[in-house]
């Protein structure tokens, strides 16, 4: 049972090591408890691109620097399903279905500027962005101030697991 992380850059203004990124998401998603067969998206996209994805789902103009997609499954129904196609017992079980988590979308240009604010590398804050996107992705929130101190000290505390600064 895997996780798949499928990853994808489709920017051109700050190199990315996809590897690294998709390592540091699986390693994050793990220590969540997420087991596989499970799938998520992690994308890079430019500003132009990461602005209409803002403006579109969450009504704010420009780009940002993180945005994640969960995406919201019903539990499968309990019991035999007479629809479900199957000639009844001794069928060789079906193999299993990913559980499709979501997609985060990353800008890397808009984590280089807040590198520079934050004073850190890029690669920091892109480490940083993965995280808390994958985070978002698993239901943490920091809409409230308690939410948010504990989002972010889980967010250091899988950074300090799993990625060594700099990189």
């Amino acid at each position: 049972m895997t996780i798949d992380i499928f990853a994808a850059d489709e920017q051109h203004d700050v190199p990315v090591t996809l590897v690294t990124w998709v390592d540091l998401a699986r390693h994050a998603l793990e220590d969540e408890g997420v087991r596989g067969p499970a799938e998520v998206s992690l994308l890079f996209n430019d500003e132009a691109t990461m602005g209409a994805l803002n403006q579109q789902f969450m009504g704010k103009s420009g780009p940002t620097d993180v945005l994640s997609f969960p995406i919201d499954f019903e539990d499968e129904p309990g019991g035999r399903n007479p629809d479900a196609g199957t000639t009844g017992p001794g069928e060789a079980p079906e193999p299993e279905i990913p559980q499709l988590i979501g997609d985060v979308v990353i800008c890397p240009s808009v984590a280089a500027r807040n590198a520079r604010e934050h004073e850190c590398s890029t690669e920091d804050e892109i480490a940083l962005l993965v995280v808390h996107g994958v985070l978002h992705l698993l239901g943490w929130d920091h809409e409230v101030d308690e939410e948010a101190e504990q989002m972010e000290a889980r967010e250091r505390e899988l950074l300090s697991r799993h990625y060594r600064r700099g990189q």
